[in-house]
């Protein structure tokens, strides 16, 4: 089957709407708040921007039709995420920021009935944020998820969470939290981990101290969060019971990718930024852009935007096919995060003092596009499972006699 590489005309609409959204509404609202949602107003803000967003056809790209959104698959949310990250607040929005965009696409593939109704419907109409509750301090879960520590018992009726979370995105103000806590084994085991839902208001549920980072547009914070003797009913478990690392898959792997659709929006961003400079700048008897040196950092940008872009129509392509897509989705993760942050620093050094300066949004975008090298999952770790499933490959074909 061809991959397809053209659009059709209403998701040709909707990328053009969202871009004269982003660059004409959204844009001038982070300038004036130098890309940091809090000081822009938080959820009142995020409140505001979501009315104007569906007023404008494009809010909830990726939601289900039924629950009020474009229904877009991967595929063809590809443009309209990277038009939405033009700016830091284009995904807030759109709705299609981290951790929502994310447990939406879970929810809608895994809830039951009644929990789309009580969870997935208010989420998808932005009338609520949600938080996904996974990573631990140590020695609890981080990269390595089967050192899970935050532990669910079984009690009549449902069962009793423990544990504690920290960096939690969005979980200030955040409406229900998605939980993954151990239901069997022990902290490095592979299995055992089961999901559950909990409203924010649930007895025992604490959101804590604000880990301050160096981006500042994902709204909620990066929180630790406290989880004490958190009664969930039997009816709030998400999917199976010991199956939460197998459900997580169904978010992890097109999350990752629309991570890289936001970011690739912001990176355009920077390069166009950088080109507007040097196409004008006057230096060494001519203009920046006509220098060689500069035009090798332009033509560098070009190329590390051009192959994010082509790694991401492969990975959604197959994530599209019902495949898991694990090597496509990691390589472009990594390949992405790496070159965005190489294409922000090529656009500040071309923009000399103005670049490290706030008279251009260089300085800020590099601090959004940095901790995407470590969120959902770190370079190295991504590059780990991509070496070990290419070994183990060709393991499996020399057992075979396929190669000698």
């Amino acid at each position: 089957m061809a991959i397809q590489l053209s659009y059709d005309p209403q998701v040709q609409d909707v990328i053009k709407k969202t871009n004269e959204f982003v660059r004409d509404y959204v844009l001038p609202i982070e300038d004036e708040f130098a890309g940091d949602i809090t000081a822009a107003g938080g959820d009142e803000r995020r409140l505001e921007m979501r009315d104007r967003a569906r007023a404008a056809g494009v809010f909830a790209p990726h939601a289900p039709v039924e629950y009020g959104g474009l229904g877009l698959n991967m595929s063809d949310r590809s443009p309209v995420f990277e038009a939405a990250g033009y700016s830091v607040f284009g995904p807030i929005a759109l709705h299609i920021g981290a951790p929502d965009e994310g447990n939406v696409h879970m929810l809608a593939h895994i809830a039951s009935d009644a929990q789309k109704e009580k969870y997935l419907a208010p989420l998808a109409a932005g009338d609520q944020r949600s938080a996904f509750a996974m990573t631990e301090p140590a020695p609890g879960a981080g990269a390595d998820p089967s050192a899970l520590r935050t532990a669910a018992t079984k009690v009549d009726g449902g069962w009793k969470i423990n544990g504690d979370k920290w960096f939690i995105t969005g979980a200030d103000g955040a409406g229900f939290f998605i939980i993954m806590a151990r239901t069997a084994g022990a902290p490095g085991d592979r299995g055992g981990a089961t999901m559950f839902l909990a409203p924010a208001d649930t007895p025992g549920i604490t959101v804590g101290r604000h880990i301050n980072t160096i981006d500042k547009a994902m709204i909620g914070g990066h929180c630790e969060v406290a989880f004490r003797d958190v009664f969930v009913p039997d009816d709030d478990v998400l999917g199976e019971v010991d199956e939460g690392y197998r459900y997580a898959q169904v978010r992890l792997g097109p999350a990752r990718m629309t991570h890289v659709m936001r970011w690739m929006g912001s990176a355009n961003r920077a390069h166009d930024v950088a080109l507007n400079y040097v196409a004008q700048r006057e230096a060494f008897g001519g203009k920046l852009g006509d220098l060689g040196m500069i035009q090798q950092m332009v033509a560098d940008n070009e190329i590390d935007l051009a192959a994010v872009r082509a790694l991401l129509v492969q990975a959604c392509w197959a994530l599209d096919q019902g495949s898991n897509a694990g090597d496509e989705t990691s390589i472009a993760k990594t390949f992405g995060a790496e070159a965005f942050s190489r294409v922000v620093d090529r656009s500040i050094q071309m923009c000399g003092g103005m670049g490290v300066s706030d008279d251009l949004p260089l300085a800020r975008l590099q601090r959004e596009l940095r901790p995407f090298q470590i969120y959902d999952g770190p370079s190295e770790v991504h590059r780990w499972a991509i070496a070990k499933r290419a070994v183990g490959r060709t393991k499996k074909a020399i057992a075979a006699g396929k190669v000698s």
